[in-house]
């Protein structure tokens, strides 16, 4: 899923898509996304930013994701502000099944907070169960579920799982991807407020060299002599820790984190190789949303039932 709050996606949003798209052809597997419009105008503090915003974000944010190389014969893209009627039947017994005292311990609301926060956890659940999608997979459906997520999505997950068994659903698996810094480093966070914060997929390759080789956290030496002699902290580099989610070549990474470590690449070279890899990556992602077009979108957003197997 994807909460729209902004245009653009960093590179943080697009790991789990890229893994979820990795894992679909791989298994040949239906999958569904959900764009939580409602979410992120219940839960945002710009009280002058209407819902219909957050719907249009969603819609832009779909085609990003659908550059990612998801099949549009086995992939449903909804928003709930397009779909919420028609798996409100799950959203409501799993709401009834979620006290205040527990939801409040789980999310940490307070008595200040909306009603509709309280009560959207519920429609975030709902997904995660089959037969929250008759024309899809069936009304009495009950098919086991695997959801790749960030981790900061565990809560909503570790609540759906408890009430799966109450209404004799299969529990939903998780796969959490890793904490992804921001180019400041661990200290620092990726925020749409700051663009020196992130690498976003908007970026042209000018943009990537200029944020890389400026705000990108280093873990080399202060001095050229002194990283010869001491070498690189790969555990805090952010070049090293980027190029970890993105190189595709194992066996290139292991060269130069053995490298950097040793002293023998230096921090100038290691983020040259990140400014390479991304460019390439952003380049390419640009390129594949540019193919997007309105009947694309409407295609993979269309109610139908999805292709299991060739």
């Amino acid at each position: 899923g994807r909460g729209p709050s902004s245009e653009s996606l960093h590179l943080g949003h697009l790991i789990p898509f890229q893994f979820t798209a990795y894992l679909q052809k791989a298994f040949k597997v239906p999958c569904v996304i959900q764009l939580t419009d409602d979410e992120k105008f219940l839960f945002s503090k710009d009280s002058s930013k209407k819902f219909e915003q957050y719907v249009k974000l969603g819609l832009e944010n779909a085609k990003d994701i659908i550059a990612v190389g998801f099949d549009p014969e086995r992939t449903f893209i909804f928003s709930d502000s397009q779909y919420l009627g028609h798996m409100w039947h799950n959203v409501v017994k799993i709401q009834k099944l979620v006290t205040f005292n527990q939801a409040r311990g789980i999310f940490g609301f307070s008595d200040s907070d909306n009603i509709g926060k309280i009560g959207f956890p519920g429609i975030q659940a709902a997904p995660s169960f089959s037969s929250s999608f008759p024309e899809i997979f069936g009304a009495s459906s009950n098919l086991p579920c695997l959801i790749p997520c960030a981790i900061d999505q565990d809560p909503y997950f570790r609540m759906t799982r408890d009430v799966a068994p109450k209404l004799k659903f299969k529990k939903p698996a998780l796969i959490h991807s890793k904490f992804f810094p921001s180019l400041q480093g661990d200290n620092g966070k990726m925020s749409a407020s700051d663009p020196n914060s992130a690498i976003y997929i908007t970026d042209s390759p000018a943009q990537i060299k200029k944020k890389v080789n400026k705000y990108a956290f280093s873990g080399g030496g202060v001095t050229v002599e002194e990283h010869r002699e001491k070498g690189g902290n790969c555990e805090i580099d952010i070049p090293f820790r980027y190029l970890s989610f993105f190189l595709p070549d194992d066996e290139r990474l292991e060269q130069i984190r053995i490298d950097y470590s040793s002293g023998k690449m230096l921090t100038g070279e290691i983020k040259a190789e990140l400014i390479s890899v991304l460019s390439a990556l952003v380049t390419e992602h640009q390129s594949a949303r540019s193919a997007v077009t309105p009947e694309v979108l409407s295609e993979f957003m269309r109610i139908r039932p999805l292709k299991f197997e060739d």
